[in-house]
């Protein structure tokens, strides 16, 4: 449970813009140095601090990873100010009409992007060792560390690829949102997001994002202001009552 997963997500998107608009990094290039200095930081991130909560109750790990999301803002706020940032790419104020519908690529690079990602994730999840491995320590690490897995390596790695991913969302959104401190709040929406579809389930992930952007839309558009912010949550509280696992989620039982 990383609550500071949206504000690696606004470090990315402000990581690329000062590499194009400050130093003149072509979108490319920039947006795989963004990546890739993000996830670097994940990785010693893991190494410095979130390695010293390892069998600590969960809730120690929310409680840090809260304090460190304040702590991005904050180091935000200082470097890059309270502005909002339009980040250039190439596929700014551009459409094409299909059917009399103008549809924008900035748009169609989110949808293209995250099948992609999500492509990515599902393969190396379930064809390498590595994603084997990590699945293996996620369910019991204790087990795995038995079985010869290096698990506090695969912390490391874990922490860097949730931050990629993190930066990558980042630049995915900041044509349509904006580069600004505030941006990582979006990153809340994953929580509900993945209750609906069930922990642990990368197919759950996406319906139940799906789902929440759903309710959200229809809730802004049919009930009163203000209904909107809150749908999300209610949905999950209805999905905690019918089915706690989720729409994907498997139920685990334990032999004792």
């Amino acid at each position: 449970m990383n609550f500071a997963q949206g504000d690696l997500l606004m470090l990315g998107a402000f990581t690329c813009y000062m590499l194009v608009v400050w130093y003149g990094v072509g979108y490319w290039l920039a947006f795989v140095l963004a990546v890739a200095a993000v996830a670097v930081f994940g990785a010693v991130l893991d190494a410095t601090v979130l390695r010293r909560v390892i069998g600590q109750p969960q809730f120690a790990l929310v409680m840090l990873t809260i304090g460190l999301a304040a702590m991005f803002r904050a180091f935000a706020s200082i470097t890059w100010g309270s502005e909002i940032y339009t980040l250039p790419t190439p596929f700014s104020a551009k459409a094409t009409r299909i059917g009399g519908v103008a549809v924008s690529h900035e748009y169609v690079s989110i949808i293209v992007g995250t099948v992609l990602l999500c492509g990515a994730l599902y393969a190396f999840f379930t064809f390498t060792r590595v994603g084997v491995a990590m699945q293996a320590a996620s369910q019991n690490q204790l087990a795995a560390y038995y079985m010869g897995i290096p698990v506090k390596r695969l912390n490391g790695v874990v922490w860097a690829l949730s931050a990629a991913v993190a930066a990558v969302a980042g630049l995915l959104l900041a044509p349509i949102t904006f580069v600004h401190v505030n941006m990582g709040f979006i990153g809340l929406k994953a929580f509900p997001a993945a209750v609906v579809g069930g922990f642990g389930s990368l197919p759950g992930a996406i319906v139940g994002g799906l789902v929440i952007g759903i309710v959200e839309a229809l809730a802004g558009f049919y009930l009163l202001e203000g209904f909107k912010d809150v749908a999300a949550y209610v949905v999950v509280l209805i999905m905690l009552i019918v089915k706690p696992n989720g729409l994907f989620g498997e139920t685990m039982r334990k032999k004792v």
